[in-house]
């Protein structure tokens, strides 16, 4: 049985898939610019770095690699600079694919992003709707997708494009929502909070991905929750499910993304261009294709995931707050100017 190769391993989703993976039996290596905490007979973990092809390469030399899940990026919010998170996301990636290529890998399965657009639509987006970035990350995971894509023709390599990832353990600037929630403080929406906006469980996702072990053409995949509710909904659910005093509350759409923009801009605030250009947008993806080709379904809805993820964060939150060299989404996002809109909800 040939091992399988997870980039960004010891990172949330990463880590999540891995797990997944062992429990199912297979042996697993792993990758991962932050230290592996896990261990597992049939578990190598390597801290390095994807963009030296020196350490990538003893990765693939001497063992049977079957199929690689790369998972590792370098998120907006966690970036040191432009240049890295450019470089991390694109050139590690053409690293990875080049020694994929060299040493005959069965597959290669990239974890692409919604974020690949920054518009709402009308309607759910398929695969077959042309991306339009509106900043780096986006484009960096857009530009991924097409270095991937001229290694075509010599291995199947299959996209799948997430929305935001969400499960225990995710934080990130979720844990911002969380810390407001747990202080029973005004839990703010843009424009009322009639917009809705889709997630994906992990182990919804991880099911996909362990389906695709045995997927043996290019191809690309949106893949998302079902029945999704507007997010007011569903705060109102993690609200009332949580035992907070929360409330739900509107703030005005124009002044408050303009007051994003600037904060962004002077270097205050954790959200970015992404973020307020879709605070107060529908996005959906079109999940048909992922159902029919491998037979998926997800099991859990926004509200649901976001409890998971919320109880999570309440029974570790002394231990969170202390976390260091873990993964972007493994910790909580620095509040930044938000601070002052908790101070006064």
């Amino acid at each position: 049985m040939a091992d399988i190769l997870i980039t960004g391993g010891a990172g949330f989703f990463g880590g999540i898939l891995k797990r997944r993976l062992l429990a199912d039996g297979h042996r697993v290596v792993s990758i991962d610019l932050q230290p592996d905490e896990d261990q597992h007979p049939n578990l190598i973990s390597i801290k390095g770095d994807i963009r030296d092809a020196e350490t990538v390469e003893p990765v693939f030399a001497g063992r049977e690699i079957g199929s690689v899940f790369h998972c590792a990026a370098i998120l907006a919010h966690g970036k040191r600079n432009d240049e890295f998170l450019w470089s991390s996301n694109v050139e590690g990636t053409r690293v990875v694919a080049e020694a994929a290529r060299r040493h005959k890998v069965g597959r290669i399965v990239y974890t692409s992003s919604n974020c690949l657009w920054g518009r709402s639509f009308s309607h759910p987006v398929a695969e077959d709707q042309a991306p339009d970035p509106v900043e780096l990350y986006g484009r960096s995971k857009l530009e991924g997708e097409r270095v991937l894509q001229t290694f075509a023709n010599d291995l199947p390599v299959i996209s799948v494009r997430c929305p935001t990832i969400v499960d225990s353990g995710r934080l990130g600037l979720l844990a911002i929502l969380f810390e407001f929630i747990a202080e029973n403080r005004t839990v703010w929406t843009v424009g009322g909070g009639h917009n809705r906006y889709q997630f994906i469980y992990a182990e919804d996702l991880a099911e996909a991905c362990s389906g695709l072990l045995s997927y043996d053409r290019s191809d690309v995949f949106h893949i998302g929750s079902d029945n999704v509710k507007p997010m007011r909904e569903v705060y109102e659910y993690v609200i009332s499910h949580a035992g907070s005093s929360s409330r739900v509350a509107a703030l005005p759409r124009g002044a408050t993304i303009l007051g994003m923009k600037l904060a962004y801009h002077v270097g205050i605030s954790p959200l970015g261009p992404y973020h307020y250009k879709m605070i107060a947008e529908d996005f959906l993806f079109e999940t048909s294709h992922i159902k029919q080709a491998l037979d998926w379904r997800p099991t859990l809805t926004n509200e649901e995931m976001l409890l998971k993820s919320f109880q999570y964060y309440h029974a570790n939150r002394n231990e969170i707050d202390g976390r260091l060299n873990v993964s972007d989404h493994r910790k909580a996002a620095d509040m930044g100017v938000i601070r002052l809109l908790k101070w006064i909800s």
